[in-house]
């Protein structure tokens, strides 16, 4: 049997604004990007979304949803995207693997990846989630 390490990544909605994060190498590309962690043994996917956004940020999640995954270059990864609300909680970063960590609104974006990412699909979505019906 094939060997895959999953991984979740999930995009946080608060009214219009979505949370982002930087870690050390987004911080040096001074590009920010969403929240995203490896699943442990004997985890299930639900459970790393809640704990990942937690240690890394100190909030919690309600109404999150599956998106779409992506295969990711690091050897037999499998990327597991989320979309999610905040539900309660102030953004404390853990100053390691998160170094700073806001809220931007949907239509004044910081340096984000590019939409050929499921980072950048996950980011799309919410924009135009958050976009008035015309």
């Amino acid at each position: 049997y094939p060997l895959t390490s999953p991984f979740i990544i999930v995009a946080i909605q608060h009214q219009s604004k979505i949370l982002f994060a930087q870690g050390p190498s987004q911080q040096e590309r001074k590009m920010w990007s969403i929240l995203a962690g490896f699943v442990e043994s004997g985890e299930s996917l639900e459970e790393v979304v809640h704990r990942e956004v937690f240690e890394q940020v100190s909030v919690k999640i309600k109404n999150w949803q599956y998106f779409r995954s992506q295969p990711w270059p690091f050897p037999h990864s499998l990327m597991v995207g989320y979309l999610a609300e905040l539900e309660s909680g102030d953004i404390k970063v853990d100053g390691k693997e998160i170094l700073e960590a806001e809220w931007f609104d949907v239509n004044e974006l910081p340096f984000v990846p590019p939409n050929l990412s499921i980072a950048g699909r996950l980011i799309e979505e919410m924009v135009s989630r958050n976009q008035p019906s015309n």
